[in-house]
């Protein structure tokens, strides 16, 4: 089998994130690692490939140049080879773009089934991986807790508010995972070394052939945008005897009960 794993590198989720101003979208400038969504369903292929020979596993992103020591970082936990696709024409590229050209790009690689997160920690759209399987024509099993592998099909469980949901897709297919998945493994000493070594193929948008697109990074456009105001202190009760009264008060004023 062989399995391709789409990672992202994003903001360090431990730094302050801002907007360009200027352009409306997320200020990249600082740090950035992959992101660790990713990395659970880089680690649900890996499992797999430990227990069958013969599994291929490639990590496909797009990005800046600064991308490669993120694709780095998952070939030294231990994935076959990664593939870039790198364009100044993408910056600021949407979810409908990005979706275009990360489908283009696994049709290169000829993966009999796609792990991807559920959503990132910088966009939190979380309609990626659909958007992929619409244009690859696959299957798509969205946001399973778990996920099980047979000959010809995989089979996840996700978590719904009576108990839990199981079901099966065909391969091949497009699987993305919650946070509740797989942890993801440290690159070892081994892993790092011989990450130097493995294929790390580099491909513009023209490179990829056709694919649905107006041309452009993006079909959304940000018109403007306004900080968050400061939060303002909230309002102390001084309990005299009817504190309780005016907290049901309050909690119905504000329609939370």
């Amino acid at each position: 089998m062989k399995i391709a794993v789409l990672v992202k590198q994003v903001p360090d989720t431990g730094e302050q994130r801002s907007l360009d101003p200027a352009q409306g979208i997320l200020d990249r400038s600082g740090e950035n690692l992959l992101d660790e969504i990713n990395e659970r369903a880089l680690e649900v292929a890996l499992k797999y490939k430990d227990a069958n020979k013969g599994t291929e596993v490639v990590v496909l992103s797009m990005g800046p140049d600064t991308l490669t020591k993120g694709l780095r970082k998952a070939l030294s936990m231990g994935a076959d080879s990664a593939l870039h696709v790198l364009d100044a024409n993408l910056a600021g590229a949407d979810a409908g773009r990005t979706a275009a050209v990360l489908a283009a790009a696994l049709r290169h690689t000829g993966a009999d089934l796609v792990l991807a997160g559920n959503e990132s920690t910088d966009g939190r759209g979380g309609v990626v991986p659909a958007m992929i399987a619409e244009h690859l024509s696959m299957p798509l099993m969205s946001a399973v807790d778990t996920l099980e592998f047979s000959e010809q099909a995989v089979i996840g469980e996700r978590g719904t508010e009576s108990g839990s949901l199981r079901a099966s897709v065909p391969l091949p297919a497009v699987v993305s995972v919650t946070e509740r998945c797989a942890e993801a493994r440290f690159p070892s000493f081994k892993g790092i070394i011989t990450a130097k070594r493995k294929p790390l193929s580099v491909m513009s948008v023209a490179e990829l052939g056709p694919q649905p697109s107006n041309g452009t990074a993006a079909s959304t456009v940000v018109l403007s945008t306004v900080r968050s105001p400061a939060r303002s202190a909230g309002r102390v009760i001084v309990d005299e005897g009817n504190a309780g009264t005016e907290l049901a008060a309050f909690l119905r004023s504000s329609r939370l009960i």
